[in-house]
């Protein structure tokens, strides 16, 4: 329901969701490559081409060349964002006030460390799936 609420309020900007959660994270981590930023958006790295695509073309986000490596490019706003971001950093915390409405802070924190936990825990599984995963191919194949 968060999700579906999150889209509804996003689209007073012409955005998604989606949209919103790249811009958030490159205001806190300019610089990001695009497969650090899938990573940390938990999405494939084909939605966040398309995401950031979308983005540029819409004059908010730059790929700079990765002064490091020259395949890579890196991820910044736009001077054209910042206007866009204060709305929408206004809207996230009314969206949050009006879903926490009534609920004790410290309730509030405790479910954020709760889910917080099972995140990571969701994390080292899918790890160690993969890993096990990549042992039994290896097995097979010597």
């Amino acid at each position: 329901m968060l999700r579906t609420y999150a889209d509804q309020v996003a689209r007073r900007f012409g955005m998604t969701r989606a949209q919103w959660a790249v811009l958030k994270r490159l205001e806190a981590n300019e610089g990001l490559k695009q497969s650090e930023l899938a990573e940390m958006l938990d999405l494939q790295p084909i939605t966040v081409t398309r995401l950031v695509d979308r983005l540029c073309d819409n004059g908010l986000i730059e790929r700079r060349a990765d002064p490091n490596d020259r395949r890579a490019k890196r991820l910044f706003l736009t001077p054209a964002a910042q206007p866009l971001m204060k709305h929408l950093d206004a809207l996230g915390n009314e969206l949050m006030n009006a879903i926490l409405e009534g609920q004790p802070p410290e309730k509030t924190d405790a479910a954020l460390a709760y889910l917080g936990a099972m995140k990571e825990n969701l994390r080292r599984l899918l790890q160690e799936n993969a890993e096990e995963k990549l042992e039994e191919k290896e097995k097979h194949y010597a």
